[in-house]
């Protein structure tokens, strides 16, 4: 890869500014709507941000840890950039469609690079059904929720809810109960990646229950399919000595 012109984007904070100032003071930069690659200086929830939000622009994003855990983010440094970009591995991310059914009978859409989770609203307990490719799995399951996770999310709010970590490239999804009560001994399920999830809430006036697409949340849901949508392929970089597909791996060898 030879990138031509960089943008770089920050989070907020004193850190990942103070890096940006940095960065823009050494290196010649465009916007991002003119860029070829983009770096970007935060943690995960700032990359997950500004993947949606140059989604369409279909370019390259480097990211580099100027936040907290930083599982999607490269170490920072400020030398060699150019070559880092140069010699990064690339990883396409397809992300997953959540199309939610609200309790107005309002339809919702989003895009989820991490998850779509199913969080009940109350102290009352969720009572969910769930449908995978048209056939009933499960008729009903009391939980606090339930996900469906992307291999890149898998080590994000699934690997929290006890699901399993999916290296790239498997083809698979993780359906994950979150505090299931009902039936206590299902773990959860490792789906084809084409699999279309529905899950129906069941009792919604009384038991309401909210759908979230990575940060976009629908609240009081009635139904919400869930399916990877390829119509989209964000691309990340990162440096080859450690690559998304290698944490992922170390993950599963971590006390």
């Amino acid at each position: 890869m030879d990138f031509q012109s960089i943008a770089f984007v920050a989070a907020r904070g004193d850190v990942a500014q103070n890096a940006l100032q940095r960065l823009k003071a050494r290196y010649s930069s465009v916007p991002p709507s003119k860029a070829d690659v983009i770096v970007a200086l935060g943690g995960d929830g700032f990359m997950l941000r500004a993947i949606h939000k140059y989604l369409s622009r279909n370019v390259p994003i480097f990211g580099m840890n100027r936040g907290s855990v930083g599982f999607l983010m490269n170490v920072y440094k400020e030398n060699a950039l150019q070559k880092r970009l140069n010699r990064a591995v690339a990883f396409d991310l397809h992300p997953l469609r959540m199309t939610a059914i609200d309790s107005k009978g309002l339809k919702h859409s989003a895009l989820a690079v991490n998850e779509v989770s199913l969080l009940r609203q109350t102290r009352l307990a969720a009572k969910v059904k769930i449908k995978v490719d048209g056939i009933v799995r499960l008729k009903e399951m009391i939980c606090d929720g339930v996900l469906v996770s992307t291999p890149a999310g898998s080590t994000a709010y699934n690997l929290s809810a006890h699901g399993p970590i999916i290296p790239l490239g498997s083809g698979v999804l993780a359906l994950t109960p979150i505090s299931a009560f009902r039936p206590r001994q299902w773990r959860g399920a490792l789906l084809p990646h084409d699999a279309t999830v529905v899950i129906d809430v069941l009792d919604s006036p009384v038991r309401p229950v909210s759908a979230v697409a990575d940060y976009t949340e629908i609240r009081r849901v009635t139904r919400v399919k869930i399916r990877e949508d390829r119509t989209y392929s964000p691309t990340l970089l990162f440096d080859p000595e450690h690559n998304l597909e290698e944490r992922i791996l170390k993950e599963q060898f971590l006390p």
